[in-house]
């Protein structure tokens, strides 16, 4: 006889209640740990990842079938996949973000007031990290690796189609922490994929949750911001956007933009928007469709584009402000570099977007005026990454303003606290 809905909705309650109070227990013993234990943790986890490859690949084929079978398109299963390389690469990162300074205890800034009392602020852990994230297996081992470097505990919820694969990589994890003698439940992988799950760890589950960091598409995000209890570290969606500038290098504008679209259409750093400025040479824009056609990508175009090349299709209004992830892009010329922040301002996503110029000024303005997390000049935005701004690893890109903003490193997990020193100092009256 099966249990009762009312039956199963407790046990689910008690069962996400029990993680919430096993992580605030680990988050303790984490923040007292010494960088040393912390980085030997890391270090086994990478040499179980690489170790366990076989399993985690064994498990990892099994979602990809099962997407597959669900009829899931090719920037999906892109996004899903790993390889020996893919491991390797997270065995990397993780090994990255154990060499990495360890921020704990480290003093931001400190000052001495007129009556003698010393203030210190001083970087600690944030707690407990609650990560939601979709299809992407490898950030279980980047958001365990960094909350761990940070001294925080994790809990982990996957996507459902990433469920297996999440689970191998997440034994791995736990291996690294028993061998550095580290709680084990200082990364926690939610064991189920009903969605009731979800709405428990938004709570904040009785208080032991710090903050709430999801990873996802546009429905995941608004639904934590909506229901969450807990403070989220935003990531909204990824429309980034390249502006070629009439001063552009023509070879330059050429790589940047196929490489930003192109190298991989499925992360949040990929450009689905190409702006190109109305007084480039005419041969500006021929060029640049030319050459992302050629390389396999399905051009949208206002009128300008295409008439600089018949096989662009005609864009939808709905195509600009548009995350694809996939092989197609919108490309639209605008009138100068006003014209591309006017058109980012109103159809970007405080993301990542990039300017392509050999003129400083325009350049300059480019960067001061685009309110994104990440800005560029003269380079892809698929640097959009963690592990490329040196921080070993990322949760996230954070598009919010408030405490984290950009790739969500190590030192973006931690906060502070003012440490006060005195002389026996009183207040007067």
């Amino acid at each position: 006889m099966s249990a009762r809905p009312e039956q199963k909705s407790e046990d689910m309650r008690r069962a996400m209640l029990a993680i919430g109070r096993a992580a605030r227990a680990a988050s303790r013993e984490l923040a007292l740990a010494s960088p040393e234990s912390k980085r030997a943790a890391l270090r086994a986890m990478a040499t179980h990842l690489r170790q366990d490859g076989s399993a985690i690949l064994k498990a990892n084929a099994a979602d990809v079938e099962a997407a597959r079978a669900g009829g899931l398109g090719h920037a999906f299963i892109d996004r899903l996949t790993l390889t020996d390389a893919r491991i390797d690469a997270m065995a990397r990162g993780l090994e990255d973000i154990a060499e990495l300074p360890d921020p704990i205890g480290t003093t931001l800034s400190a000052w001495t007031r007129p009556n003698g009392l010393n203030i210190a602020r001083v970087r600690v852990p944030i707690g407990v990290i609650g990560i939601i994230y979709e299809s992407r297996p490898n950030v279980t081992a980047d958001a365990g690796g960094l909350a761990v470097k940070a001294g925080n505990a994790a809990i982990l919820r996957s996507g459902s189609d990433a469920f297996r694969s999440a689970g191998a990589i997440h034994a791995c994890l736990v291996a690294g922490l028993k061998a550095a003698r580290l709680p084990e439940t200082a990364i926690q992988l939610i064991p189920t994929t009903d969605r009731a799950a979800v709405g428990h760890l938004l709570s904040g589950l009785d208080g032991t949750v710090d903050v709430i960091v999801p990873r996802g598409g546009r429905s995941l995000v608004e639904r934590v911001q909506q229901d969450a209890r807990v403070p989220v570290f935003a990531h909204l969606e990824g429309i980034c956007h390249t502006y070629v500038d009439k001063a552009a290098d023509l070879d330059m504008a050429k790589q940047i933009v196929v490489n930003a679209k192109m190298r991989r259409t499925g992360i949040c750093g990929a450009t689905e928007c190409l702006l190109v400025d109305k007084a480039a040479p005419k041969a500006v824009m021929g060029t640049l469709v030319a050459a992302l056609l050629e390389a396999g990508c399905e051009v949208r175009g206002d009128e300008a584009a295409r008439a600089a090349d018949a096989r662009v299709k005609p864009a939808a209004a709905t195509d600009y402000g548009k995350e694809f992830l996939d092989s197609i892009i919108a490309v639209k010329s605008v009138d100068g570099v006003d014209g591309a922040i006017d058109h980012i301002t109103r159809f970007g996503s405080q993301h990542t977007d990039a300017i392509v110029t050999n003129d400083e000024d325009a350049a300059a303005r480019f960067l001061t005026n685009v309110d994104s997390a990440i800005v560029l000049h003269n380079a892809s935005t698929q640097f959009a990454d963690g592990g490329e701004f040196g921080f070993g690893g990322e949760i996230g890109i954070a598009t919010g303003k408030m405490h984290a903003r950009g790739p969500v490193g190590v030192e973006q997990l931690t906060s502070f606290k003012y440490v006060v020193r005195g002389t026996g100092q009183v207040r007067p009256g």
